[in-house]
Formats: C-alpha cells, sequence, structure tokens
C-alpha cells in the first residue's frame, strides 16, 4: 500500500451535474503518461445516477480512490467491480511508437478520446483529470488531481492503471531482459540499469530524455 494520505472522492461534482440535467457523466483518467516504456493508456467510467443511495455494502463507488494511492490487488479488485457496476466504461490506448511521432501531451488526450468514443451510451459530460479535450465535442470541465476527489474520475484511474500493469506484464514475455512486469516501464534505477546495458528496445519511447541518452551511450559503447 502506497503510504501517502488516502484520500476518499466524493460525487460531489457529478451530483452537481445530475442536478443541471446531465445524466451521463464520464470521468476520464491516463496511466503511463511519465514511463520510459509502453503505451500510455486511458480510461473512462460513467458513474450511475445517483449512486449515493445504494447500501453502502454494494456500493462499489464509496471504495475507489486514485489509484497510486491502492496496492496492486485493491486496484484489481476495483477494477473488475467497477467494471461490473458502471453504466459504462471504456479505455484507449497510444502505444510508445506513436508518443514518440506525437508527443506525450497528444498521445495522452488521443487514448482519452479513444476512451470515450467507447462509451455506450454516449456522455453527455465529461469530468477530466488536467487534462482539456479541445478535440472532443462535449461539454467538459478538468480539475487539478481530479483522481483525489471525483469518484468517476478516480474510478477511470484505476481501470486505467489495472489495464496498462497487464500490458506491460505482457510485455515482460517479449523483452524479458527489461523486467517491465516490475517497473511497468517507469524510470526506475533498475530500468536505468537494463537501458544501459541492452538499450532501448522497441516498446521504449525514445524521445525520452533517459531513453535517448542511454541510446546514445549504447550506440557510442559499440
Amino acid at each position: 500500500m502506497n503510504h501517502r494520505k488516502l484520500v476518499w472522492p466524493t460525487l460531489q461534482q457529478e451530483k452537481r451535474l445530475w442536478q443541471l440535467g446531465y445524466h451521463q457523466i464520464a470521468g476520464i483518467d491516463e496511466a503511463g503518461r511519465g514511463a520510459w516504456a509502453g503505451p500510455v493508456v486511458a480510461a473512462s467510467v460513467i458513474v450511475p445516477a445517483h449512486s449515493e443511495q445504494y447500501t453502502e455494502q454494494l456500493n462499489i463507488w464509496t471504495k475507489v480512490a486514485d489509484s497510486k494511492l491502492l496496492s496492486p490487488a485493491t486496484r484489481r479488485q476495483l477494477a473488475q467491480e467497477i467494471r461490473d457496476k458502471a453504466v459504462a466504461w471504456g479505455v484507449g490506448v497510444v502505444s510508445a511508437l506513436i508518443i514518440d511521432r506525437i508527443g506525450i501531451a497528444a498521445a495522452t488526450r488521443q487514448a482519452m478520446a479513444q476512451a470515450i468514443a467507447a462509451l455506450t451510451p454516449t456522455p453527455d459530460y465529461l469530468l477530466l483529470d488536467w487534462v482539456k479535450l479541445p478535440q472532443v465535442t462535449l461539454p467538459q470541465e478538468s480539475f487539478v488531481k481530479a483522481d483525489q476527489h471525483i469518484v468517476s474520475v478516480a474510478a477511470a484511474s484505476i481501470l486505467a492503471k489495472v489495464h496498462r500493469d497487464q500490458l506491460l506484464t505482457e510485455l515482460q514475455n517479449v523483452y524479458p531482459a527489461y523486467s517491465f512486469a516490475r517497473h511497468k516501464g517507469y524510470g526506475t534505477a533498475e530500468h536505468l540499469t537494463t537501458l544501459k546495458r541492452y538499450g532501448a528496445c522497441a516498446e521504449h519511447r525514445h524521445t525520452f530524455a533517459p531513453v535517448a541518452q542511454c541510446a546514445t551511450l549504447f550506440d557510442q559503447t559499440e
């Protein structure tokens, strides 16, 4: 479990929008924005209206929190419950190759747009963590640390993190030398060591400075 203080999100923003007449409110978040390898993944979640009226024993929405503050086992358990109880959910994935081509900011927005497009029914309002999506023609608001304060965004953060962790675990079978299953492509000391030893693989983000620097070092030593 992460040792940072666990902050429980609320339905305050969703309830405000329900009262304004919106019905399908989607929370959006991403995972892997700062990693050195692997895709950026976004998820979207529409929470059932008036979720606070359900009994606590059955209410998954009282249990979600920012995915970074939860253990892997808790995230996996909650992800299954979210998928079961949400009105709709979606996932978008943009590869390291595309990240290198268009940049991480544009790739993140693209993954989020994919996650929104996967929703049925179509949302009528979006709540986002930090990012704005001008290319998506839906009413939307962006909040700082939305994954810590807004239930639907926290739920999306869990789905995005669990989905991306699974993808990186699967990459372990393709590139066993890099230990992707352990560090999930993030910039750990172990990851840096393997980069210096083997150079970058096809799943690395070659435009990211640490990867580019190691690739240059690797080329010079050959």
